[in-house]
């Protein structure tokens, strides 16, 4: 699943400002919390007794403190020390219900495939930690409006067809799961951006740098609007 966190991220992307400062990165949020200790991208664990012999030995040393124990890991993607699942924890926040719920559908869709791979002997490559934080990085400074390296071909490969070719490979699953209509929604984020995108828009549209003020008090009325539209 490490794979996919770029993808995953860029269609999330929503924190482009920082103390009011358009950062010239779709997910800003991203960056700060990599700062954090037992954040960013996993290492592979070749077992699970392998990962329960990481955690156990991080526990002994007080790395976790006193409290919550494992719920101390706060990896991209880990295992969920109380439910038994497992959380992806690299999405920017959606400002939009129907991001999320698209974000929520795909991570599952990939759970499910990967799953059925394996139950018929069949398994995902393992790419190097140091070929999906390249493409992160790419992810966290551009979103979808950028390329991520297809390691496979070995070249950079516009996101929206990376897209494309992730919803085919969840494609044969997403029936079963219910969550087609969800799912397929990644073609309207690519259509109309992300939240980071919009944000851009409407702060250069009322201003920018210019007006910064209020291009960023536009920004603040968005947002709102877009969370309520959610709720309603």
């Amino acid at each position: 699943s490490r794979y996919f966190i770029p993808h995953l991220l860029a269609l999330s992307t929503s924190s482009p400002f920082w103390h009011g400062t358009n950062t010239g990165l779709k997910s800003y949020r991203s960056v700060i919390f990599e700062m954090l200790p037992r954040t960013g991208i996993p290492h592979s664990f070749d077992s699970w007794a392998e990962y329960v012999g990481f955690t156990k030995t991080m526990d002994a040393v007080g790395a976790f403190g006193k409290r919550d124990k494992v719920a101390k890991i706060w990896w991209d993607i880990r295992p969920h020390p109380v439910f038994d699942t497992m959380e992806f924890r690299i999405a920017d926040i959606c400002t939009s219900l129907d991001d999320a719920v698209c974000l929520a559908g795909l991570f599952q869709a990939i759970c499910a495939k990967l799953i059925k791979l394996r139950r018929h002997n069949m398994a995902w490559r393992h790419y190097r930690h140091m070929h999906i934080s390249e493409n992160k990085w790419r992810a966290v400074r551009f979103g979808i409006n950028g390329e991520l390296i297809d390691f496979g071909r070995e070249e950079s490969v516009p996101f929206p067809v990376l897209a494309e070719e992730l919803l085919e490979f969840v494609d044969d699953v997403l029936d079963e799961l219910g969550s087609r209509q969800e799912v397929e929604h990644v073609r309207t984020i690519l259509e109309r951006g992300t939240s980071a995108d919009r944000q851009i828009a409407t702060y250069e549209a009322n201003g920018g740098d210019d007006n910064r003020e209020a291009a960023l008090n536009a920004v603040v009325d968005f947002l709102i609007a877009e969370t309520k539209a959610g709720l309603s």
